[in-house]
């Protein structure tokens, strides 16, 4: 029997912040925001959301989130448990995109949340309940049907 909801600790992928802060889909700004805030007191996530948070609000934004509002989020966020950057982290990626034939990039981000101890990615980014290294991918953007 897998955890329950209440139960399940979340890895947040960079879609869901960028979601959260971009206007120009406001129906999935507000499911950004509303997983945020159902998962706030047991969500992690990684130095490399973190970085990639940033460039995309600072850089493909329309329009673009200043530097000082961008790294003022980015410290709020570092109030979460980060999971950082090291040479296992990359070595556990590199294992996990070739396992399961993702991006090297995915793999980064499933070996952190593995790390921070997650049972689920959120995250549009791969397919949606599929397993992965342990981890269940769940794409907060789906419909049910």
């Amino acid at each position: 029997m897998g955890p329950t909801a209440s139960h399940v600790r979340p890895f947040i992928d960079t879609n869901v912040l960028v979601y959260a802060n971009d206007p120009a889909d406001p129906r999935k700004q507000q499911r950004a925001r509303d997983v945020l805030l159902e998962h706030a007191a047991s969500l992690a996530l990684s130095a490399q959301v973190l970085s990639e948070f940033y460039s995309v609000v600072t850089r493909q934004f329309s329009p673009l989130m200043r530097v000082d509002d961008a790294r003022a989020t980015v410290a709020d966020l570092g109030q979460y448990p980060v999971v950082g950057l090291d040479e296992h982290l990359i070595l556990d990626a590199i294992d996990l995109s070739v396992e399961a034939q993702i991006s090297y990039w995915d793999g980064l981000i499933l070996a952190a949340a593995r790390r921070a101890g997650c049972d689920v990615l959120l995250t549009e980014d791969l397919s949606h309940n599929a397993t992965i290294g342990g981890v269940r991918i769940e794409n907060p953007f789906v419909t049910p049907s």
